[in-house]
């Protein structure tokens, strides 16, 4: 049994790429695993605000010593905390933008990367409190920015989302990116044989 987060971000909604592979891996998915429970989070049509100096106020702030206005302000991102809280697998679709993340994803990522909730501060260091989930990464891109490409070292959407879901427990992240969707549908094409060959 399986609860499932779905999240695109892509702002283009029609004729995105990233989106059409999501929905692909989840139509796969679904059909091979027992879902009990999908949550869709769609960060492109209603990207989260960025956090403010009165969000990060409500953060540092124990629940039992908040405002009304400071509870407000902390409201979405206990939701989306709860959200992937609860969740054990996640989807995150994810266009390369500007050699990273859209600016959606990274206000969701500033909303659950929170202390307390999603990670913890040890004697050790950081402990990431979000343990036990599996991530599928999928992305589509312009150009090719793969491991083997002269211009890998540009790819700072892999290494961020890898560094950012470790950071709160998510070790298990399988990346499927479509390299090259500028130049035609191959990169796609092979992106869905990758889907095809990991959802069994």
């Amino acid at each position: 049994m399986s609860k499932l987060l779905v999240i695109n971000s892509s702002p283009a909604i029609d004729n995105s790429s990233t989106r059409k592979l999501v929905s692909y891996f989840v139509e796969r998915y679904s059909a091979s695993h027992e879902v009990v429970e999908l949550v869709n989070r769609d960060l492109g049509r209603n990207p989260p605000p960025h956090i403010d100096e009165l969000t990060i106020g409500a953060f540092y702030t124990p629940a039992e010593q908040r405002s009304e206005q400071l509870q407000q302000a902390v409201e979405l991102s206990d939701h989306l905390v709860d959200e992937l809280m609860a969740a054990d697998t996640l989807v995150i679709g994810s266009p390369m933008h500007n050699f990273s993340i859209p600016s959606g994803l990274k206000s969701w990522i500033d909303h659950v990367a929170r202390v307390g909730r999603t990670f913890q501060y040890t004697a050790n260091g950081p402990e990431g409190l979000a343990k036990g989930k599996r991530a599928y990464v999928i992305s589509a891109r312009g150009g090719n920015y793969g491991t083997d490409s002269p211009v890998a070292a540009l790819n700072h959407q892999d290494t961020y989302l890898k560094t950012v879901l470790a950071f709160v427990g998510i070790t298990d992240v399988v990346f499927i990116n479509a390299e090259g969707v500028a130049s035609g549908q191959q990169g796609i094409a092979e992106a869905t044989s990758q889907i095809d060959a990991i959802v069994v």
